[in-house]
């Protein structure tokens, strides 16, 4: 496929009141697309005339379906989804997870990426569009300490994959963003207000650690989706470990497993959790 742009295209943006998702509406919106700003308060639009901002919950089938055609009726048509919206648990094992927690996390991070695009989807096979799914670095990095994050993400990553195949007879497109550490409220209140989560990340080799801002996720999705690009990585250094997690994956597995440091901090996440109940 050749070069896509965005100029008088329509985007609908998930998770866009703040973060990558505000960052990702900006970037798009600056190439010359009109987009729809979706949370679950209605962002604020930023041009009367090429924003619009709705209220919808990703995980409420209907109220993305509204969203859409919401959308489409403003603008004409649908041919870019971001499909952003997520959030994150608290540091904490499997075995001491509140059940209701780890539901939560997956019904968000990846049903709220399925009912976004599916929601979307006619509209961006009929104009030969393009989905960009919202991954992590933890769609292939073992996920101690987060596993419903982990888990969600690898399941987007499996339906992008699968999209940029079934997509093609349409003459559309589908991606998968990957990211690593990005400067945004999730992460400092899931990394920077628990010392534990700290200690946790800190277990990751130190090049690992390298945070980006918000912005520079957002041109990252803009830039992929103007390349109809099957992968967006940032930051990159992440990149020969997504490549290579066949070979590296069972490495790291068994270090972990192995590091009187990780099992001796993981024991402290689970008597935190038992005193909390």
């Amino acid at each position: 496929m050749g070069r896509y742009s965005l100029n008088g295209q329509v985007a609908l943006v998930t998770g866009a009141a703040r973060g990558i998702g505000a960052a990702t509406a900006r970037e798009l919106y600056a190439r010359g697309a009109s987009v729809a700003l979706i949370d679950l308060d209605a962002p604020d639009a930023f041009d009367a005339a090429r924003t619009i901002g709705l209220a919808a919950d990703v995980t409420d089938r209907e109220a993305i379906g509204n969203a859409v055609e919401a959308t489409v009726a403003r603008f004409g048509g649908l041919d870019v989804i971001v499909a952003n919206a997520g959030i994150a648990p608290y540091v904490t094992t499997a075995l001491a997870m509140d059940p209701d927690v780890f539901e939560r996390v997956v019904e968000v991070n990846l049903l709220g990426v399925w009912r976004t695009v599916h929601a979307g989807l006619p509209h961006i096979a009929q104009r030969g569009g393009h989905v960009v799914l919202v991954a992590s670095v933890y769609a292939f990095a073992n996920g101690v300490g987060a596993t419903p994050y982990a888990v969600a993400k690898a399941g987007v990553e499996q339906l992008g994959r699968a999209l940029r195949v079934e997509l093609a007879q349409h003459g559309a497109s589908a991606g998968v963003a990957y990211f690593g550490f990005i400067d945004t409220d999730m992460v400092h209140q899931t990394i920077d207000a628990d010392p534990l989560a700290d200690r946790m990340l800190a277990t990751y080799p130190k090049p690992l650690h390298k945070r980006l801002s918000p912005e520079v996720a957002g041109a990252a999705i803009a830039a992929g989706i103007e390349r109809r690009a099957a992968r967006i990585v940032r930051p990159r250094r992440w990149a020969p470990l997504s490549v290579l997690r066949g070979i590296l994956n069972p490495l790291v597995d068994e270090r972990l497993r192995r590091d009187p440091k990780v099992q001796a901090l993981l024991r402290e996440v689970e008597r935190r959790a038992a005193d909390r109940v």
